[in-house]
């Protein structure tokens, strides 16, 4: 079990880098905005109280740290992720890794963002109060396909 934990571990860990990587080359190449994660780390700051649900993340009251506690949360949850999925196949996906069990699992957890953080932050369901929702949902699904890359290919690394 606590082998499959710090699989789980690694591989989330190789994911996020991946994710972060992508987003990188989208602020270069396309000219995206780099991510920001101050609101995320605001948002995460404010459930200590119980608050999850903002009209807007950015009239909650600031966190000195913020920033820092974004970053943090969004490598936690990552590792997080790796660690379910390890959970979920098993020693035997660890001896052979499959692409589409990665993917699958990817895909699935960006129901969390549109469900849980996005409307936390105040951006709606799925991001439905932004100038663009389908574009929004559209990264997301991509930004989460090169998770599941991530965790794949990390695999493939450790195995």
């Amino acid at each position: 079990m606590l082998e499959l934990i710090w699989r789980g571990a690694i591989i989330g860990f190789g994911a996020t880098v991946a994710m972060d990587i992508w987003a990188a080359i989208l602020t270069v190449v396309f000219k995206q905005p780099k991510p920001n994660w101050a609101p995320v780390g605001r948002w995460f700051y404010h459930l200590k109280s119980g608050r999850v649900f903002h009209d807007t993340i950015a009239d909650a009251e600031p966190y000195k740290h913020e920033l820092a506690l974004g970053w943090i949360s969004h490598y936690a949850v990552g590792i997080a992720y790796g660690i379910m999925l390890a959970l979920l196949v098993g020693p035997t996906w660890f001896a052979e890794p499959t692409f589409l069990p990665a993917w699958i699992w990817a895909i699935a957890t960006v129901a969390a963002g549109w469900f849980l953080l996005q409307p936390g932050l105040g951006i709606g369901w799925a991001a439905s109060k932004t100038p663009n929702p389908t574009k929004v949902r559209a990264l997301n699904l991509v930004a989460h396909t090169v998770f599941g890359l991530g965790l794949w290919l990390t695999a493939l690394l450790i195995r």
